[in-house]
């Protein structure tokens, strides 16, 4: 499911092995802009982007000690102190020494991954949270999903902070982006795809929802609110996952996961 990308310089090193810049680099970058290059960080996301042959890289920076653990590489970072790594990078990122800035992944059309044999999908109806995303990416890669349908709006784009909490699975779940998630569920329904609502209100248990489907569709609901009515009303049943009376819901990275084992359960081997 290859993504093609504009033209780019990139797959480059933004200078020789080893070179530490002078110390005017060190300003803080420009804020990202919608659509232009983004900061990734952390030894998982920075090495599953590094190995993904549709990316275009801009700058690879490591410390000195995170470069030592590196496997060898096509390219080579660019070795700064974590002081100066900091500088690069958003308040707060955890990036163990190692941070890229790429190009961004083009988003797939959902007639695309649909025509490329997708099985799995998962469906997002506004989830805002990136760590939230970053986790589902995660989950959805475990569970032998291939593809996450988000909203073009209302829905947070492929960031550093996902990336990091998907620990590399943004480089392998497509993403598809569509305007509008009802029609997206109906193409997925024509195409063959059970699409399955998560909804607690839902007398249906999961397991039986999803039982036997050759395709299946998990959709989910933004944190809080769930799912909208016409999404609800789009999917070919609504299912519950079984919890406590005691707890009201899950996170919605949690039942994510929860309905991912579920619909791919006996897909893998035992191991």
């Amino acid at each position: 499911m290859a993504r093609n990308h504009p033209k780019r310089p990139g797959n480059r090193p933004p200078g020789p092995p080893g070179a530490r810049p002078g110390p005017a680099s060190f300003a803080r970058p420009e804020r990202e802009k919608e659509g232009g290059p983004v900061w990734l960080w952390g030894t998982h996301a920075v090495l599953a982007a590094l190995a993904n042959p549709d990316r275009q890289f801009l700058q690879f920076l490591a410390t000195e000690n995170a470069a030592e653990r590196l496997p060898k590489l096509a390219l080579s970072p660019q070795i700064m102190t974590g002081k100066e790594l900091d500088q690069r990078l958003p308040p707060g990122a955890v990036h163990q020494g190692i941070a890229i800035k790429a190009e961004p992944l083009e988003a797939l059309a959902l007639e695309d991954l649909i025509a490329e044999g997708a099985t799995r999908v998962a469906v997002l109806d506004q989830v805002s949270d990136p760590h939230n995303l970053g986790a589902v990416f995660r989950s959805a890669a475990a569970f032998g999903f291939t593809g996450l349908v988000l909203q073009t709006r209302h829905a947070p784009p492929i960031s550093g902070v996902v990336a990091k909490s998907a620990a590399g699975a943004v480089e392998t779940v497509i993403e598809v982006r569509t305007v509008n998630i009802a029609r997206a569920l109906e193409q997925l329904g024509d195409a063959g795809f059970h699409t399955v609502g998560l909804a607690g209100e839902s007398s249906r248990p999961l397991d039986l929802a999803v039982k036997g489907a050759a395709k299946v569709a998990i959709v989910l609901g933004a944190e809080g609110s769930g799912l909208r009515p016409a999404v609800a009303n789009a999917c070919a049943e609504l299912a519950r996952i079984p919890i406590a009376s005691a707890m009201e819901s899950l996170n919605v990275s949690n039942a994510a996961a929860i309905a991912f084992y579920e619909a791919s359960r006996g897909s893998f081997p035992a191991t």
